[in-house]
């Protein structure tokens, strides 16, 4: 699917379920996870719905909270409207016209509830705090404010002491970003066309695959890809980072 807006392809490769089901669903180990405590799961770029249907998919038994954030619904009423072609049924289908008519939806195990406006002044009135996040939202080009040290970290101090967060990009300047912002960051599920993806955490050791040294030559060089409101120094503050300086 291409948004004709900004021209960017969404889930290439894989379609949107597969990409929500395994790089987000499942390598967060959502429904593990829900076997043993109730979760908040930040749904970041809801778009057509797809992660937090995915989401909603494997709640079965303690409550699942789902907060989505996003600023145009346009998606998302597209899927409903062609529910089938976007793997939307029953009771899921409900549940996103819900969204849509009210911001929220309730059932036996999820409550659903949607943040409608800009992602950063949402996080920094937002009460709940975070145990898993679904970062998705459209790439750097297209949202370069959602990239940045600042997003991240904004992101970071709503997240619960054992939060871990999720993302498509493997990029370096999205790594940089995370780890700058307070967030242990790892390597990632391939998914696609793409061999690795970010997997972050609050707690290092929560990391099955954590990034190490060999990773910070990536930092040396007279051009580093960073994100855009890094600091002249970047690397010789990422490699000081307790993550780097445990090895």
């Amino acid at each position: 699917m291409r948004d004709v807006e900004v021209g960017e392809v969404m889930h290439p490769g894989v379609g949107p379920r597969v990409e929500a089901e395994q790089l987000y669903v499942q390598q967060s180990q959502l429904a593990s996870r829900l076997a043993s405590s109730s979760l908040v799961l930040f749904d970041i770029g809801l778009g057509a719905g797809s992660n937090a249907v995915a989401a909603r998919r494997v709640a079965a038994s303690n409550l699942l909270t789902i907060v989505s954030f996003e600023r145009d619904l346009g998606a998302l009423t597209l899927a409903v409207e062609h529910g089938a072609d976007f793997g939307l049924d029953g009771e899921h289908l409900v549940a996103a016209r819900a969204i849509l008519a009210t911001g929220a939806h309730r059932s036996e195990h999820v409550d659903w509830q949607l943040r409608n406006g800009e992602l950063l002044p949402s996080l920094a009135s937002e009460p709940l705090r975070a145990d898993v996040v679904f970062w998705d939202p459209f790439s750097p080009k297209a949202n370069p404010t959602l990239w940045t040290i600042a997003a991240f970290a904004a992101m970071r101090a709503v997240a619960g002491p054992r939060c871990t967060l999720y993302t498509y990009s493997a990029s370096t300047a999205t790594r940089v970003a995370l780890l700058l912002a307070g967030w242990a960051v790892g390597i990632g599920d391939p998914i696609g066309e793409k061999k690795e993806t970010t997997a972050s955490a609050v707690v290092a050791g929560d990391l099955s695959r954590p990034l190490t040294r060999r990773w910070l030559s990536k930092l040396s060089g007279p051009n580093p890809v960073v994100p855009s409101d890094a600091p002249a120094d970047v690397a010789t503050l990422v490699g000081a980072l307790d993550q780097f300086r445990a090895e």
